[in-house]
């Protein structure tokens, strides 16, 4: 029994649930998931060629790595196993995913009504303890609302918030403030003498970092309330998160929430049930949906089914804003399916011809900001298509060529050049090697990477998280020593821009100026 909160984290953070989500359901949709290894496997490969799930993580041949998936998709209440036929079905959230809503928006709904004990939370393979009878994500809201503790450190929620609270009571929360209190004066000796007894990896075994289980859990529940935006965190050190709080323009929001929390659900047993009810997305208010007579899937709803897949799949590495030929085509001829097929699927899920899929990519674009060198490559490629899609560049991907920048864009209606180099930190700050690099290998080694074009370069600019307060300086200095002016963008300010964008265009003359400001591009700029 796991005597602590606990969430599964094939991946730790949520922006790979909806491509994972449909790759499920062009699968196993409709299908007894249990006990069949060949429909597992087929669900793990399908994972690692739609680059879910990296190659050769596989511990076994069994299929772990898909149940583990699965389990992920279930505690999100995405998806259930319908009592009577024992096959996968989606619940309305999941279905809203598929159907082209903002899965940023299902997602929050989803995390912030997640509980303990849950149908996932109380399944045989995972066995959190029953004490526990609270919803942790409006917690943590809560106690980062309260005077007397006002931000929270992944520290504090791995050796005291999950270990504690255990209701949402008065006493319960005034019992963690004080032991958060405590905890922030005197550290490990504030921690009760048999800590490890009680709080020790659930499968036994020693760990070299005694907290190392718990911190993993901290860490993997604070990218999941990052995912909703209802708060922001500062950067850390050593591999670990910095401190998180919510931002003066979302505590409106957040007192909502924590005004009209949301009700407990009942029956965690009862898995369709309790799915069903957790899984009801912001438009609905029950599920009605009659399954027992569920039609056989068909070669045309498998093939729908590839389409969103690949849709979804797509949506997330580009900026989509509307339904066009390339677009068909292009999921027409990956997909095999007849381009009258995949131009009506496509339709369906966005009748008005708008992709609300946008704010996924976004949100997606944002989270590879803050991965390190995870996500780097895609990183670095979801810039190239911002600039072509977004800003009517050409823009080509020069990073993997080594000693060039991430990005080369072209302007031929105002006939210059410009570099990106993406960043994925969450305060940047250019090292020395960083500046020659710019100077000698980027900026005057130009020719080396560029063969298209004998326009001048006119900008260099980085993309980051964010940025130390010495980034102006540092831009500075690379312009002394080259004569080419830059600037340095956060993720979040690139997104406005990119917003801004759809509503009214900058031209490329505007964008050079915005580029070489010569400092960190502000909100106000753009």
């Amino acid at each position: 029994m796991i005597n602590y909160w606990w969430v599964t984290r094939p991946k730790r953070r949520l922006n790979s649930v909806p491509e994972s989500l449909s790759t499920l359901t062009s699968i196993a949709l409709n299908k007894i998931w249990e006990g069949d290894v060949n429909l597992h496997l087929s669900f793990e490969t399908s994972l690692e060629r739609g680059g879910v799930k990296k190659i050769g993580e596989r511990r076994d041949q069994t299929g772990g790595g898909a149940r583990t998936y699965v389990a992920w998709l279930k505690s999100l209440g995405l998806i259930f196993k319908q009592d009577r036929s024992s096959r996968i079905f989606t619940t309305l959230a999941g279905d809203a995913i598929l159907s082209g809503d903002n899965p940023v928006e299902i997602l929050k709904n989803q995390v912030l009504k997640y509980q303990f004990p849950s149908s996932f939370s109380i399944s045989r393979n995972v066995d959190v303890n029953r004490r526990f009878r609270i919803h942790p994500f409006i917690f943590l809201l809560k106690l980062m609302r309260d005077s007397r503790i006002g931000y929270l450190t992944q520290e504090e929620i791995a050796k005291i918030i999950i270990v504690e609270a255990e209701n949402e009571t008065s006493t319960c929360f005034n019992n963690v403030v004080k032991k958060i209190i405590n905890f922030r004066n005197d550290g490990n000796a504030s921690l009760p003498n048999d800590f490890d007894l009680k709080y020790g990896p659930s499968k036994g075994g020693r760990f070299d970092d005694r907290f190392g289980h718990l911190q993993d859990v901290a860490n993997t529940i604070i990218n999941w309330l990052e995912f909703t935006r209802l708060i922001a965190r500062e950067s850390g050190s050593n591999g670990v998160s910095g401190s998180m709080f919510i931002p003066e323009d979302k505590i409106m929001e957040v007192d909502y929430i924590l005004q009209n929390p949301p009700r407990f659900i009942d029956r965690p047993e009862d898995e369709e049930v309790f799915q069903r009810r957790y899984g009801l997305d912001p438009r609905h208010i029950r599920d009605n949906r009659d399954l027992t007579n569920t039609p056989s899937v068909t070669a045309k709803m498998v093939d729908e089914s590839r389409i969103k897949n690949l849709f979804i799949r797509l949506s997330l590495k580009k900026p989509i804003f509307s339904i066009n030929n390339d677009l068909i085509s292009l999921i027409e001829e990956a997909s095999g399916c007849e381009y009258k097929l995949v131009e009506e699927t496509l339709h369906k899920m966005c009748p008005e011809n708008t992709v609300s899929m946008v704010d996924a990519f976004l949100s997606n674009y944002r989270d590879m900001a803050f991965c390190g060198r995870d996500e780097a490559i895609d990183f670095e490629k979801a810039t190239v298509e911002i600039m072509k899609d977004v800003f009517g560049y050409k823009a080509e991907h020069t990073g993997p060529q080594g000693l060039t920048p991430d990005v080369l864009v072209i302007s031929d209606s105002e006939g210059y050049l410009g570099i990106f180099d993406n960043k994925a930190y969450a305060r940047y700050s250019i090292t020395n090697d960083h500046h020659n690099r710019m100077v000698t290998n980027y900026i005057s080694g130009i020719s080396s990477y560029n063969d298209d074009s004998n326009y001048p370069l006119s900008f260099f600019s980085y993309i980051a998280g964010g940025f130390k307060t010495t980034i102006d300086s540092q831009l500075n200095s690379i312009y002394d020593a080259s004569q080419i002016k830059g600037s340095a963008i956060s993720v979040d300010n690139m997104i406005q821009l990119i917003k801004k964008q759809t509503e009214a265009p900058k031209n490329h003359k505007e964008l050079r100026m915005l580029f070489s400001i010569g400092r960190e591009v502000r909100l106000s700029d753009i």
